[in-house]
C-alpha cells in the first residue's frame, strides 16, 4: 500500500488520517500543535509538526513528504485572522517542496466560496467567478496546482462543513436582519467528506475537479431556524427582501462519476 502525506491533520484532516490509516494505508500527519503529536503517534500516524507561512515553511517538510506517493493538502487559508497573509504565497513556498520529492498525486482541499454568492445554480463544469478577495486566492491555488506538470491535481470543493462540535447554526444564532433566507445551503457533513476523499483514491480519479455538498439544499431560513431549535439556540431572523441571487453547488462528478452516495443527511 502506497504511502500518504497529509497536512494538516485539523477538524477534517485527523479523523480523515485514521480512517485511511484504519484502511491500510501508511500516513504522514502534519499538524501546527505540539500537543498533537502525541495523537497522531497514538493512532500509528507519523507525526510532523509543520507549519506554514507567507515567508517560510517550519518543520522538516522534506523528510514529510519523503517516499510518499500522495500529498492531501487540507489545511485552511486563515484569511479570516490574517488576511495580509496570502494562501497562495505559502503554496507558492511548498510547491518547489512537492516537485522535489516523490509525490505524483495532489489532492487539494478547496470549497464552494471559490464561486460567487449570485452564481445560481452550479456544478463541476461551472468556471468560478469569485467575488471575495479569500475566494479569488483559493482559486489561484486550485489553478497553481492544477497547471504544475510534475503532479496530478484532483480538486475537492467541499460546501459548509457540519458533524463533531461544528455547524453554522451556532454562529447565526440571534442574530437578526440576516439576507439571503430564500438562497439555498450548500452543507455537508464530515463523514461525507472522508468517504468521498477515500473514494477519489481507491478510484484513482486525479486530474479532477469534484463537488463535495449534500444534494438536498432547503432554503437558509427555514434550515437554520429548524436547527436553532434543534439545538435549543435562539433563532436567526431573516429580512424579508426576496433576494433572486444565489449560490446552488451541484455534487453531479461525485454521483455520477466516482458512483458515491452520500451517508449522513445534513
Amino acid at each position: 500500500m502506497k504511502q500518504i502525506s497529509l497536512l494538516g491533520c485539523g477538524w477534517l484532516g485527523l479523523p480523515l488520517a485514521i480512517s485511511l490509516r484504519q484502511k491500510g494505508y501508511k500516513l504522514n500527519g502534519s499538524t501546527t500543535s505540539k500537543e498533537k503529536l502525541k495523537t497522531l503517534a497514538d493512532a500509528f500516524i507519523s507525526p510532523f509538526l509543520v507549519e506554514l507561512s507567507s515567508k517560510e515553511i517550519s518543520g522538516d517538510i522534506l523528510l514529510f513528504l519523503q517516499e510518499s506517493d500522495l500529498l492531501i493538502i487540507d489545511i485552511p487559508p486563515g484569511m479570516r485572522s490574517n488576511p495580509e497573509e496570502l494562501f497562495s504565497s505559502k503554496m507558492e513556498l511548498l510547491i518547489p517542496y512537492i516537485e522535489k520529492s516523490d509525490i505524483k498525486k495532489v489532492l487539494f482541499v478547496s470549497s464552494t466560496s471559490v464561486f460567487a454568492d449570485q452564481q445560481g445554480t452550479i456544478d463541476e463544469e461551472t468556471i468560478p467567478q469569485p467575488d471575495t478577495q479569500s475566494g479569488k486566492d483559493l482559486f489561484k491555488v486550485e489553478q497553481i496546482l492544477q497547471n504544475n506538470p510534475h503532479f496530478n491535481t484532483t480538486i475537492i470543493r467541499f460546501g459548509g462543513l457540519i458533524g463533531p462540535n461544528r455547524h453554522p447554526v451556532k454562529y447565526l444564532a440571534g442574530r437578526k436582519n440576516l439576507k439571503g433566507g430564500n438562497a439555498p445551503v450548500n452543507l455537508i457533513q464530515q463523514q461525507d467528506c472522508i468517504g468521498i476523499i477515500e473514494e477519489i483514491i481507491k478510484k484513482e480519479a486525479w486530474g479532477k475537479v469534484f463537488h463535495g455538498v449534500f444534494p438536498q439544499h432547503p432554503f437558509k431560513k427555514d434550515y437554520y431556524i429548524q436547527k436553532a431549535k434543534k439545538f435549543n439556540l435562539q433563532p436567526p431572523e431573516y429580512s424579508e427582501e426576496n433576494n433572486k441571487e444565489y449560490k446552488k453547488v451541484m455534487s453531479k462528478a461525485v454521483t455520477d462519476s466516482l458512483n458515491y452516495q452520500f451517508q449522513r443527511s445534513i
